[in-house]
């Protein structure tokens, strides 16, 4: 702890970078999987195929993702580009799973009643559906940023920056106090990301509280 408090400006410059080389790929797999999610989301076939493509590719270990990227891409292996696509893809990988089953959860009722008032699938899906589905997919957006933080980390063993770099200078100079500050850090920031993705999740969702309350009054009464 002591560690931290004495570089915080280093541990400043190092969150913000994590936080680039993790939040970005959230944002673009959450664009990817959304639309991608809901498209495969009525039709057996595709989201089956969906599923078990996603699940090879999140089989595949991170390191070695960063590392044969290169070979596939035009970077090279210390470019930040490979822990952005790599993490992208994980990060489809499992919201472009999560999406459907978000859809699942909403009332048949809610949706034979916007179908009954006029609404065609496209709108349905958009005003309707997705809406109604957020606090599920809030639930999988926060386990994957939480993920996404953590294997950042994993790209300072080939030299990536972030707070994961703390982890391999202490190994090298045997500083077991870099090291937990490092792990302190990682978890702090997980833990604001996540906090602050369920408040955004909750502010999207207003309806929700509304709910609680009338539940909350009506049990009030009913006492």
């Amino acid at each position: 702890m002591n560690y931290l408090l004495t570089h915080l400006d280093d541990a400043w410059e190092l969150t913000v970078i994590h936080l680039w080389l993790s939040l970005l790929p959230l944002a673009l797999g959450l664009a990817i999987a959304v639309p991608l999610g809901a498209l495969v989301h009525r039709t057996t076939v595709l989201r089956r195929i969906t599923t078990i493509s996603a699940s090879i590719v999140f089989t595949i270990p991170s390191l070695a993702l960063f590392v044969a990227l290169p070979l596939i891409i035009p970077t090279t292996i210390l470019s930040p580009t490979n822990v952005i696509v790599a993490l992208t893809l994980y990060t489809v990988a499992l919201l472009v799973r999560a999406v459907p089953e978000a859809l699942d959860a909403v009332p048949a009722n809610v949706l034979d009643a916007a179908t009954a008032v006029g609404y065609k699938p496209l709108t349905r899906m958009l005003k309707v559906e997705l809406p109604l589905a957020i606090p599920v997919m809030v639930a999988s957006l926060r386990v994957v940023a939480v993920t996404n933080i953590s294997m950042v980390s994993v790209g300072s063993v080939i030299g990536i920056g972030g707070l994961g770099t703390w982890f391999t200078e202490g190994y090298q100079s045997d500083k077991s106090d870099q090291i937990i500050a490092g792990i302190i850090a990682i978890f702090v920031l997980a833990l604001v990301i996540d906090t602050l993705i369920m408040f955004a999740g909750k502010a999207a969702t207003p309806w929700t509280r509304v709910g609680h309350v009338s539940k909350r009054a009506a049990k009030a009464g009913a006492a």
